[in-house]
């Protein structure tokens, strides 16, 4: 028997106040802020660069306009889920719907990979970005893991990433709406520095290093159908798609919005829109102030290119460089917060359902939010970031990304065929066409990730269904009410 949550228990139990229950705190803006907020990272400043040195050349900008799109089908998926069934959780919920509880649990599983693993990958980012900031000032055994070394120096712990996680963490414990200004104060800065980056810079582009557009056939390094053209556009789009990693995560605050029915797509939508426009003019100066080519060369640093670019360039605007730094470390503040904020949600509504321990779904009596729940994430987070080293996560975290896009909109497409008369506040266009493009581009990019994260991807989901059938499953509520 397939196990599936009622929609009419679900708005019950969104429509729920008291004790017990989430503070519905959240207007439109904030959403849209914790859109951008969880996308604008570091993907922005790297991944720009890469994909034009890499693939796409100056055309970069219409590698953002293809990547945009692709997370649009799943974006229009997610906005419908989120006004029709306002509650936390995001794609597990989702899933619990209209696939059952076994889905329900393995897509929640994997969303431990986007949210939990992200957040610790971001903060050992941060970690080396405020090194890099402060000149070297933290001692290296106190800034890497154990497992790495240097010079014959060997780290003991990662102290900036660990601080940076309790800091935010205590304030998801305050609160969500004291969790939305201060992510609101994070995305004002960032966002200024990059129009800040755009408006100077577009003085400084040459027209020249935008001809040819897209990178010439025959271009030497530059062999093979994804490196050049129209497939070097496509290429470069899939370096890209994961700078709009993030935008899902405006789903798991549903039960927190104040009027989800208009809210939520306007926070899942909107935050998407002005991300790409920022994006398109972004990548449209860097590549017209330096030539693309200059990216393709390792020992410019692809992860120091903007800065690069603006001390070549940008004569008597030095002090942006610095600033990028700033907005970079801002944007990864931003990630952090929002990426805990959305694993906390999801394990509240697992641990609601029964398939966590309860644990996890106890409020605080003040504060009305998970603050356990919180904890323990920043003992586990706080383990990975201070131990591990960052390039272990690999690419898990698009994988738990993908597979949540892939399922999401799935679900649609099943939910308007099982149940075509519920109230839809806000209607995905072009059913199944939208869905079925979802999970093609979304699986597409699934199998394009390479061996050793699939493999790990792999181990990781056979362990949660041993810890399903070890212990969820038997403390299932659904399951349990139907006995």
């Amino acid at each position: 028997m397939k196990y599936t949550k009622s929609i009419e228990n679900l708005l019950k139990e969104a429509n729920a106040t008291g004790e017990g229950s989430l503070k519905r705190t959240l207007g439109s803006w904030n959403l849209i802020a914790l859109g951008i907020g969880a996308i604008i990272g570091a993907g922005l400043f790297v991944r720009t660069a890469a994909a034009a040195g890499e693939a796409a050349g100056a055309a970069v900008t219409l590698s953002f306009i293809v990547a945009a799109v692709g997370c649009a089908f799943a974006g229009l998926c997610y906005a419908e889920f989120a006004a029709m069934i306002p509650i936390a959780g995001s794609a597990y919920t989702y899933a619990y719907t209209t696939m059952g509880e076994l889905v329900a649990w393995i897509i929640g599983w994997a969303l431990i990979m986007e949210y939990a693993l992200g957040a610790a990958t971001v903060s050992i980012a941060w970690s080396e970005y405020l090194n890099k900031l402060l000149g070297g000032a933290i001692p290296y055994e106190w800034s890497h893991s154990p497992f790495e070394s240097l010079n014959g120096v060997s780290g003991i712990i990662n102290l900036p990433a660990l601080v940076i996680l309790f800091v935010l963490t205590m304030v998801l414990i305050r609160g969500t709406q004291e969790s939305a200004k201060l992510n609101g104060i994070i995305v004002f800065i960032k966002v200024a520095i990059v129009l800040l980056f755009i408006v100077l810079g577009w003085q400084f582009i040459k027209p020249e290093n935008h001809t040819p557009f897209m990178i010439p056939e025959g271009t030497p390094g530059h062999e093979g159908f994804f490196k050049w053209g129209w497939g070097g556009v496509l290429g470069g789009a899939a370096i890209v798609f994961f700078a709009f990693i993030g935008f899902d995560a405006v789903s798991t605050a549903a039960q927190e919005a104040k009027n989800p029915k208009r809210d939520m797509p306007i926070g899942i939508l909107g935050s998407l829109v002005i991300c790409t426009i920022l994006y398109i003019l972004f990548s449209h100066v860097l590549t017209g102030v330096a030539n693309w080519s200059e990216f393709a060369d390792p020992a410019k640093g692809k992860e120091a290119s903007v800065a690069y670019v603006i001390s070549t360039y940008m004569s008597g605007y030095s002090w942006l460089a610095t600033g990028v730094t700033i907005a970079i470390l801002a944007g990864f503040s931003s990630v952090i917060l929002v990426m805990l904020l959305g694993q906390s949600r999801v394990f509240y509504t697992m641990s609601k359902d029964g398939l966590l321990p309860k644990v996890f779904s106890e409020l605080h009596p003040k504060y009305s939010t998970p603050h356990k729940s919180n904890m323990i994430l920043f003992v586990l987070v706080g383990l990975f970031a201070a131990f591990v080293p960052g390039s272990v996560a690999g690419d898990l975290t698009s994988f738990g990304t993908l597979l949540a896009f892939v399922l999401v909109s799935a679900g649609i497409w099943i939910l308007r065929v099982k149940s075509p008369e519920l109230e839809r506040p806000f209607k995905t266009p072009l059913v199944p066409l939208v869905p079925i493009l979802g999970i093609l581009i979304c699986g597409g990019m699934i199998v394009a990730l390479d061996y050793t994260t699939l493999k790990v991807a792999a181990m990781w989901m056979i362990l949660g269904i041993i810890i399903y059938y070890a212990y969820s499953k038997n403390h299932s509520k659904i399951r349990n009410s139907e006995k």
